[in-house]
């Protein structure tokens, strides 16, 4: 029969109106059944779930021209309306208990201020990439039901004196008059460290007009700040985020659970679970994932519904090697894969010692 945190998750979404996610969750309910064996409950579940959701799909994009971005604004931000919740997320419990306490303090803002306290706005998202900094922000967007706006660096930033910092007022002002999800995904092309041997004076000043823009009270948006390198950040950058958390490569657990996940509604039964997690040490969660659904392709187009655990690895290794070709360096054998995992985990946990400590 379904888990507890399975009929949590369609009651959650029948009583949030969201008629994609409670069908998606009532299909992935279906398959679970069906390996089950129980062949006439899920093949009801999959009815009834069709059944209510025909009259739902024309409904599902009509908010999205509200808030699309016009005029100058389009050519540096765009809009989303992303379905993705906190609990697809796949994070350490502390940092999931943060998240959920920032989708509660905007919702209850004004209980808030009747004590003179402000819900906390601003958030910076740091470490490796892959680790779901990205879809964290979406995830905040999907629960309170705000449109997530992206800002497009390739078209803030220019050659020209000072229109930089006149492109990130007008973001700003969109911020506090356009209430959304705002991320800044790689903050480090706005916010690396003054005084490096890259500094300029125009770098400088679009740092400062940054920084005097995030001084200002961003409500009722919240501004989502991401960055793959917290060691160049400025550290006055640091101080103005309310809240900093630090994102590592997956756990064991967090591996097998990733895997697990995205393999839903294959036969995984004679997975050596803990040879996978070997072979995944080292990699993000994106990378996981995506070895999964590797593994889930050429299971399908090879006409079977069963994973084993030699494919996983097989596509765990693949991942890899695009690593090792976007360094500057080839796969080399076991040998070499082995040391490249070793060395991958080290300095995201010494990311996290400082970003920690930075944020206090």
């Amino acid at each position: 029969m379904a888990s507890a945190q399975q009929l949590i998750g369609l009651v959650k979404s029948h009583a949030e109106g969201d008629a994609q996610r409670f069908f998606d969750l009532a299909m992935q309910l279906a398959a679970a059944e069906e390996q089950k064996g129980h062949a006439r409950l899920a093949e009801q579940l999959r009815q009834w779930a069709e059944a209510g959701q025909q009259p739902q799909r024309p409904t599902r994009v009509a908010p999205t021209p509200i808030a699309a971005p016009r005029g100058d604004l389009a050519g540096f931000l765009s809009a989303s309306y992303p379905t993705t919740r906190l609990n697809d997320l796949i994070l350490p419990a502390h940092i999931e208990d943060e998240l959920s306490h920032i989708v509660t303090e905007t919702r209850m803002t004004e209980r808030l201020e009747e004590k003179g306290l402000r819900p906390r706005r601003r958030l910076l998202l740091a470490g490796p990439p892959g680790t779901g900094k990205t879809l964290t922000a979406e995830a905040l967007a999907g629960e309170l039901k705000f449109p997530l706006f992206t800002v497009l660096l390739h078209g803030l930033i220019t050659k020209f004196m000072g229109e930089t910092a006149q492109k990130l007022r007008m973001i700003f002002d969109a911020v506090r008059t356009n209430r959304g999800v705002y991320l800044f995904d790689e903050i480090d092309a706005l916010a690396a460290s003054r005084g490096s041997e890259y500094d300029i004076g125009e770098a400088r000043r679009i740092l400062n007009s940054f920084l005097q823009f995030l001084d200002e009270d961003t409500g009722p948006s919240i501004v989502v700040a991401t960055t793959n390198l917290p060691e160049i950040l400025d550290r006055a950058v640091l101080r103005r985020f309310d809240l900093v958390l630090p994102y590592q490569l997956p756990d064991a657990d967090a591996i097998g659970k990733a895997m697990r996940r995205r393999l839903r509604g294959f036969g995984v039964e004679s997975v050596n679970w803990k040879d996978v997690v070997h072979h995944a040490e080292g990699l993000s969660t994106a990378d996981v994932v995506a070895a999964g659904e590797d593994a889930a392709r050429r299971a399908v187009l090879g006409n079977s519904s069963e994973i084993r655990t030699v494919a996983i690895v097989a596509s765990l290794e693949r991942r890899r090697s695009l690593h090792s070709i976007g360094a500057g360096t080839y796969a080399e054998g076991p040998k070499t894969l082995h040391s490249q995992r070793n060395l991958s985990r080290k300095p995201v946990q010494a990311k996290g010692r400082r970003i920690r400590k930075a944020s206090k």
